[in-house]
């Protein structure tokens, strides 16, 4: 059988990323940048006002306190947004909104704070050092200057500095486009009725869930019947158009795994037996014209999970070119399992806090790959290496997180306190570890 690490590699090997696109700002969110961007202005584009007070020569306020505070005369307001333009004369203010333009002469600006507030004149009780409360004009970016490298995957953050900067359009990797489709006669949608030996599909609703939770969109999410001609029709239908095909279902050894039937030969298709569980029945070629990539999946629920985890994420990240790498976590075994020799397990567990604080697995439901409820508790896939077959109570384990790693400490931080609300109010109890909090044993 071919490892994990030599199938995965021939996967990326045949990955390129997807075209060069300019875009709007609005639409270039979470795409990557393929250029360097640069920014047109200074910025801030003009000094401004840090604070609502007064703008001021220092040199005039020198001295004043609560005590001592100085009157100065004031030459008007200057708002947000003041295009005018205006000068400070010597011995006066002008009441300033933050982000107001500074009026010429002006280096420093008291907070309305250390003042008394009025318009025509103010008391003035702090004195102030020049560029107190001043935003200099370029003092966060230079006209010209580099604000974003290539390769950079445009956030909220990068929004933020682009539109700043002005810049309207930006060129990136398009947005992914990732058709999903099921097989399997016995599959209905979700919504309609099931008849005797009829299930629901579930994959398609979970890979399209995976595939935009990975930063991505599914263009279409169908089925396919276990019929070869109608699998090659719809096939052929959405290599015109998508990025990234994936199947699910069709790919073993069965008399009706139609998928693998009409596949076989194509393109670069090839069919292989990965030494993993679950997910041991693996295809991946390119095909078409355009050169598509598509995956087709084992049926089973898990199975499918896996393989996005360990295969399919990594491509989508290689055609949109965003950064990736698969991280996991230790953690302290609290129940030990087994393993089958010779193939890389990928075991669904939960994460708790051990005795010290560290991480502890446990394992989720029981090991079939059919079985989705565990897998709806599971925080991560604990991975067994191939030469293991016994996973050891007290052992360490690392462990692939199914969720970001801020939303299962936020669970455990509240299951935590919950814990320690319920063994407060216990009596004999208070302070035994509870809930999802355990001592390795």
């Amino acid at each position: 059988m071919t490892t994990v690490d030599e199938h995965l590699a021939a996967v990326l090997d045949q990955i390129t990323p997807v075209r060069e696109v300019t875009l709007p700002l609005a639409q270039a969110y979470g795409l990557v940048l393929t250029q360097d961007v640069t920014s047109p202005v200074d910025l801030p584009r003009f000094a401004n006002s840090a604070m609502d007070g007064y703008a001021v020569r220092a040199a005039d306020v020198a001295g004043a306190s609560p005590e001592s505070p100085k009157l100065v005369p004031v030459a008007g307001d200057i708002p947000a947004g003041d295009g005018e333009g205006h000068t400070l004369g010597e011995g006066m203010t002008w009441r300033i909104m933050t982000g107001a333009p500074m009026p010429e002469g002006a280096d420093a600006i008291v907070k309305v704070e250390d003042t008394d507030g009025h318009s025509h004149e103010v008391l003035i009780s702090a004195s102030v050092e020049p560029g107190t409360h001043v935003r200099r004009a370029g003092e966060d970016v230079r006209a010209g200057e580099r604000i974003l490298s290539a390769g950079s995957r445009i956030g909220p953050a990068q929004v933020a500095v682009l539109a700043s900067a002005g810049v309207a359009e930006v060129t990136v990797r398009d947005a992914v486009r990732v058709v999903v489709l099921s097989t399997g006669d016995e599959l209905v949608p979700v919504g309609e009725p099931v008849g005797p030996g009829q299930i629901h599909d579930s994959n398609g609703p979970m890979l399209a869930a995976l595939v935009r939770a990975a930063g991505h969109y599914t263009t279409h999410v169908g089925h396919l019947p276990d019929d070869e001609k109608s699998i090659k029709k719809e096939l052929d239908h959405h290599l015109t158009s998508a990025d990234l095909v994936i199947t699910s279902g069709g790919v073993s050894k069965g008399a009706y795994d139609a998928v693998k039937a009409v596949l076989t030969g194509a393109g670069s298709m090839e069919f292989t037996e990965v030494d993993m569980q679950p997910g041991k029945p693996q295809g991946f070629g390119l095909l078409g014209r355009r050169k598509v990539p598509v995956f087709t999946l084992p049926g089973n629920p898990v199975s499918v999970l896996v393989s996005f985890e360990v295969f399919v994420r990594p491509a989508l990240s290689r055609l949109s070119e965003q950064r990736y790498e698969q991280v996991t976590v230790p953690a302290v075994v609290l129940s030990g399992w087994t393993s089958p020799a010779g193939r890389q397990q990928y075991h669904r567990v939960r994460l708790l806090r051990d005795v010290s604080g560290a991480y502890a697995a446990e394992p989720a439901g029981g090991p079939g790959s059919h079985l989705v409820a565990g897998l709806a508790v599971a925080d991560g896939l604990a991975i067994v290496p191939a030469e293991e077959s016994e996973v050891l109570t007290g052992s360490q384990v690392q462990v692939l997180p199914l969720r970001p790693l801020w939303e299962i400490e936020a669970e455990l931080a509240q299951e935590s306190a919950t814990d320690q609300d319920g063994a407060q109010g216990a009596g004999s109890e208070a302070g035994r570890p509870r809930g999802r909090h355990r001592g390795a044993s």
